[in-house]
C-alpha cells in the first residue's frame, strides 16, 4: 500500500452549542489540516498521486471553510463544528474528488500545535 500526504490550513470561527466552558463562546482556531490518500498501485510516472492535484483539491475544499463562522455554514446546521465533526465534513467533501483507483484514507484536523482528531472511513475486516 502507497500513501500520500499533503498539509493545508484555514483560520475560521466557531462556537460549540451545548458545551460547558469556554468553547460554547465564539473563539477561533487557525486550523492545520492534513489529508493522506492511498493506492495499492502507482501510475505510469510511479506515483500515488501528483501532490500539485492533491492539493489543489484541498485547498478548493477548505475555501469553503476559511474566514468564515463555522456555525453558519450548511455543513454544521445539525452538529457542532467541532474539530471531529470538521474533519469528517472536510474527508466526505474531499473524498469523491480524488480519481480511481486512489482513495481518501484519513484527514487529520489540528486545532493548535498540540491537539489534533482524525477521520476515516472504517474498513471492514471479516
Amino acid at each position: 500500500m502507497f500513501q500520500a500526504k499533503v498539509v493545508d490550513s484555514f483560520s475560521a470561527a466557531h462556537r460549540l452549542r451545548g458545551y460547558q466552558g469556554d468553547c460554547e463562546r465564539l473563539h477561533g482556531h487557525n486550523y492545520r489540516v492534513e489529508v493522506t490518500v492511498k493506492s495499492h498501485t502507482l501510475d505510469g510516472t510511479g506515483i500515488v498521486m501528483d501532490f500539485r492535484d492533491l492539493k489543489t483539491l484541498l485547498k478548493k475544499t477548505l475555501d469553503e471553510l476559511d474566514h468564515r463562522y463555522l456555525n453558519d455554514l450548511p455543513w454544521f446546521q445539525e452538529q457542532n463544528p467541532s474539530a471531529e465533526h470538521i474533519a469528517r465534513a472536510i474527508f466526505e467533501h474531499l473524498s469523491p474528488s480524488i480519481p480511481s483507483p486512489v482513495t481518501l484514507k484519513e484527514v487529520v484536523v489540528w486545532e493548535n500545535e498540540a491537539c489534533c482528531v482524525s477521520y476515516s472511513h472504517q474498513e471492514e475486516t471479516a
